[in-house]
Order: C-alpha cells, then structure tokens, then sequence
C-alpha cells in the first residue's frame, strides 16, 4: 500500500498541529499553594471535602484587604482548578 499525496498532507498537518501545542505549551507559571502553617490543612481538606469545598475556605483571607488578588487575577471561584500544591 503505498501512500499517496492526500495521506501525506494529513501527515503534515497532524505535524503541525502537535507541533503547535508542543510549541506554546511552555513551563508551568502558576503559584503553588504556600508549604506553611497557615496552608498546611488544606491538602487533607481537599482529600476529605473535595476542591470545591474547600475553595471556599481560600477566599476567608485572598478576599480580604490584607492579602487581595492581583488586578490580572482571574475571578477567584476556582483557586485550586490552578494553585496546586507542592508535591
């Protein structure tokens, strides 16, 4: 079975398109979840309660004028769909 002109093309563009991800795909930018006394139940919280749940908990102190979120933050109802913790 030999291949012809229409399988080489696909051939190409399934390179370009891997390609592409692989290319903007770069290092990860997001800020852990701190390794402190402060963040330290949160992981067994997660196990037990679930993300969601337990996101409720990050807005007590990120909502607040001491430690507010940046201008560029997206809105803060998914904090750890992002903020992972370290492993």
């Amino acid at each position: 079975m030999a291949i012809d002109k229409r399988d080489w093309i696909f051939i190409v563009v399934i390179i370009a398109v891997f390609g592409t991800f692989f290319a903007i795909s770069g290092e990860e930018k997001t800020v852990h979840v701190p390794d402190n006394e402060i963040h330290a139940p949160f992981p067994d919280m997660v196990a037990s309660m679930g993300k969601k749940e337990t996101e409720v908990f990050c807005r007590e102190c990120h909502d607040t004028e001491e430690m507010p979120l940046s201008e560029e933050h997206p809105p803060p109802f998914r904090c750890l769909f992002c903020h992972k913790f370290n492993e």
